[in-house]
């Protein structure tokens, strides 16, 4: 069992960084204001891999943990993050990445725009559901970093730009995806 220890920052409004595990390393924030987080304590989290999630090179999603676990040929974990979605969607079950691309758009929502789709499913509307940035409308990010992990969105899986260009870049076509509760 794999656990992490995690420095938990508190932010302010105007914070907008890397995300919680970089923020003791890096507190340059990603805006021109200047206010850094303020560490409050330390936490450890369970990072193990979901329970019957399958064997060898692919993504796992966890819905209830809103979390993503990229795990290479020999099972080892080579990255997990925090996403956010919606609430039982996808369904349980195992997909294969269907194609990608740079950038994309809403074709339900007007003026929303995200990069590095990787689609794997078909969601209850018939909508394509894939691992993405955090979207924006008109320019303006749709939620914060620090939201990730909370049920936001209509199906896909928003992550940290630079999770999303990970998954880009690691998984092709036929690249296996599980979800599990």
């Amino acid at each position: 069992m794999k656990r992490l220890i995690i420095a938990v920052a508190v932010f302010t409004s105007a914070w907008c960084g890397q995300g919680v595990a970089n923020a003791a390393v890096d507190p340059t924030p990603t805006t021109s204001t200047t206010v850094a987080p303020s560490l409050t304590t330390i936490a450890e989290v369970n990072l193990a891999v979901p329970k019957n999630s399958g064997i060898g090179r692919r993504i796992v999603y966890s819905n209830r943990q809103l979390r993503v676990w990229v795990i290479n040929g020999s099972d080892e974990v080579i990255r997990t993050f925090l996403v956010s979605g919606m609430r039982g969607q996808p369904l349980k079950g195992s997909y294969f990445v269907k194609n990608q691309s740079v950038s994309s758009f809403s074709q339900e929502l007007e003026g929303v725009k995200f990069r590095f789709m990787t689609r794997f499913a078909i969601g209850r509307n018939g909508g394509n559901i894939g691992f993405h940035e955090i979207p924006t409308k008109n320019g303006v990010p749709l939620q914060t970093e620090a939201e990730l992990g909370t049920y936001l969105g209509s199906g896909c899986l928003r992550s940290s730009t630079q999770d999303a260009k990970f998954v880009y870049d690691w998984a092709k076509p036929g690249t296996k995806v599980v979800v599990v509760p």
